[in-house]
């Protein structure tokens, strides 16, 4: 807006150039004395609003966007109308669960054609990775890491790649708590080293895949604890178990639950997005883990369904090999980085969590 203040020997005008959908309502008061002064106010601010909004909205590029956490991400940016290209190495499965009718505008793009996505993203949000809560094989187990660090890798490389008025500004990248090792008494926040077991291993890995990407990108590492939400995640393993009035605590029950509502994962992901200081290692998990017997009790609460009968670590090896490992040892996480950010968790206790998504 540009308006300009004009003085005759006995009057004042003004003239501006403004957007013509701008409305303005201007009082004019003379003052008395040796000079002569105008006060302008402008009651609708909203100066070219359309265009500013435009200029808000973002192009984001996802990988892992069919996965639990990744359909609930593509929800929330489609409903705040950002631009959404979908990574993916399978085309019919993303058109069906993104179907163009309700979300008109999305792009689906299977993996020779991430790069025309990648260039000119404002972001590129990284979740792509195999499922751990399996029966791990050798074959799983490489799997596990090879998907992490390739998928990582190649978004990296494209990124790097990438004209420098087109490169995406923001890289979010998934990792997991299973970089700290386990234990039953220690506390990590961000500042902890990585523990020595073969989950550690992947997420030290699938981080280092992260960490080339170019310097003039801002890095977000989010190490994810455990998702709870209805449609899938670690609930909906454990809920037909409890349905069936057999629910109880995993193994010894004394392993720490470091875990993180679904919302409130997306939330911050979508904070990092748009937010400067949403750099480096962000611990994904709420600001009170549990342990698994008192996560089960409370879940046999909201459910009005006991939580007496445990589930020995024999039955529990012998279903999922290795891959025991993910229920049988946990690890108390703290999300010291998210709360010196300022970030507001809606659901910082579990049984609020669990009410909240059985209801």
């Amino acid at each position: 807006m540009r308006m300009e203040l004009c003085r005759g020997p006995t009057t004042f005008a003004w003239t501006n150039t403004i957007s013509s959908t701008t409305t303005l309502q201007v009082p004019q008061t003379l003052f008395a004395g040796g000079s002569k002064r105008i006060t302008v106010w402008c009651v609708n601010g909203s100066i070219d609003s359309a265009s500013s909004s435009k200029e808000s909205k973002m192009i984001v590029s996802v990988t892992g966007a069919t996965g639990f956490v990744g359909k609930r991400l593509v929800q929330r940016l489609h409903a705040d109308k950002h631009q959404i290209r979908v990574l993916t190495r399978s085309r019919s499965k993303a058109q069906s669960i993104f179907p163009v009718k309700e979300f008109p505008g999305i792009v689906i793009a299977e993996e020779p054609e991430w790069r025309n996505c990648i260039e000119g993203s404002t972001a590129v949000v990284n979740l792509a990775g195999t499922p751990i809560s399996t029966r791990w094989s050798p074959e799983i187990k490489k799997d596990i890491k090879q998907s992490r660090i390739r998928v990582t890798s190649k978004v990296v490389e494209l990124i790097n790649n990438s004209q420098d008025d087109a490169r995406p500004k923001v890289l979010i990248s998934a990792t997991a708590v299973g970089y700290y090792g386990t234990s039953e008494t220690r506390v990590f926040d961000e500042q902890s080293p990585s523990g020595n077991d073969y989950l550690a291993e992947v997420c030290r890995e699938w981080e280092a895949a992260a960490l080339k990407v170019n310097d003039n990108v801002r890095l977000t590492l989010i190490r994810i604890g455990v998702v709870l939400g209805k449609d899938g995640g670690a609930l909906a393993k454990m809920l037909p178990i409890f349905m069936m009035f057999a629910g109880g605590p995993l193994g010894s029950g004394n392993q720490w639950f470091s875990w993180i509502h679904l919302d409130d994962l997306v939330d911050l992901i979508y904070e990092a997005l748009s937010n400067p200081s949403y750099k480096g290692v962000i611990n994904g998990t709420a600001p009170n883990p549990i342990r698994m017997g008192e996560m089960c009790e409370q879940l046999g609460s909201v459910l009005g369904r006991p939580s007496w009968l445990p589930v020995p670590e024999i039955a529990l090896k012998a279903v999922l090999g290795e891959g025991a490992a993910v229920v049988l040892d946990g690890q108390k996480v703290v999300p010291t980085k998210a709360k010196e950010l300022g970030f507001s968790f809606k659901y910082r206790y579990v049984k609020d969590a669990l009410k909240a998504i059985m209801s």
